[in-house]
């Protein structure tokens, strides 16, 4: 076991729903003819987390840090290079065929774009009923039933369940999108930046629904967004990502309010705010990297760093606990 791979594990097994531990997805860099490897992508790079029944995860990061990748790793639309992903106390890499069928019910997905995550050729109603007729759930009618009260349940009106896609606005499709991903009765579902594309009033209602279908439902959420403001309200804890690599985890008040890692500090200044001269004092954030390769070996963030050492360029830091469940991956942080 690595050194920073105990905390996915300090849960109870019977509160933690889903564990990932070590999780890896890397991707290789091929050039010329014979498409010679020349590098490697490394998206996701030794994930450890472990998310409670009922709570909701926000994952922050910059844009291509890798959220969305882990998300797609965790439900295995994208098979991990290395790792453990545990769901509900099973090994989803060693889940065969018929296993990952039925897993997959419980584990569900609201995409980021409600204009491409939906089919233009198909009804809303068959495509919030198609997980229904893939599982073989019910007869013909009472999946039309099913349909009508999951378009009840978000605010869709059940006399357009035979409209198409191009037929509803951007917060309608999302709530289409909605809809199908509670169709199979899940308990986890992975949230992946689905407000990007909405209008900021649509996206308090969508954020309302979201919070009343998990009180309803019971559900779990892992919430991908980089727009730090919704985090804090939808959460009840926060992980930080950078460069593939979580470097800071805490409950959300006390991640905003004291947050030791350099580049969580850097998010949080880079947020908004209204008041003019309290905008001038705060200091500019630090540019991100872009370029994969150009990530240091050491800490991913020493280049850019403020209170970066020579340590910091030659050791890559684990993850350790700062305080009762406030985790940063950082060698000078200042801790309580």
């Amino acid at each position: 076991m690595r050194k920073d791979e105990g905390f996915a594990l300090n849960n109870e097994r019977n509160e933690t729903l889903l564990a990932l531990h070590g999780v890896e997805k890397y991707y290789p860099i091929t050039s010329g003819v014979f498409r010679r490897q020349i590098g490697t992508v490394k998206a996701v790079d030794g994930i450890d987390l472990a998310v409670k029944r009922g709570e909701t995860l926000g994952l922050v990061g910059e844009s291509g840090c890798g959220k969305s990748t882990l998300g797609r790793v965790i439900l295995r639309l994208e098979e991990p290079t290395a790792g453990q992903i545990i769901f509900a106390g099973e090994n989803l890499q060693e889940a065969r065929s018929q296993q990952l069928h039925q897993l997959r019910k419980r584990m569900q997905v609201i995409f980021q774009d409600p204009y491409s995550s939906l089919n233009p050729r198909q009804t809303i109603g068959r495509t919030i009923g198609e997980g229904l007729i893939i599982h073989k759930i019910g007869l013909p009618a009472e999946r039309r039933e099913k349909v009508l009260h999951l378009m009840e349940i978000v605010g869709l009106r059940s006399e357009h369940v035979n409209r198409y896609p191009h037929e509803f606005s951007g917060g309608q499709r999302q709530r289409i999108g909605i809809a199908r991903a509670l169709a199979l009765q899940p308990e986890f579902i992975i949230c992946d930046e689905p407000l990007s594309a909405l209008d900021v009033s649509i996206q308090a209602q969508v954020i309302n629904l979201l919070e009343d279908l998990q009180d309803q439902y019971h559900l779990t959420y892992l919430f991908i967004s980089h727009d730090l403001s919704v985090v804090r309200h939808i959460s009840d804890r926060v992980a930080v990502m950078y460069a593939g690599q979580l470097v800071e985890m805490a409950p959300k008040d006390e991640l905003y309010e004291h947050p030791y890692h350099p580049y969580t500090q850097t998010l949080l200044q880079a947020v908004p705010i209204a008041d003019p001269e309290a905008a001038k004092k705060r200091k500019e954030p630090a540019k991100i990297v872009k370029d994969s390769l150009s990530i240091p070996s050491g800490c991913k963030f020493s280049s850019l760093c403020p209170i970066s050492s020579s340590d910091c360029m030659k050791e890559a830091p684990v993850f350790r606990e700062a305080s009762r469940g406030h985790w940063v991956r950082c060698l000078h942080a200042e801790l309580d």
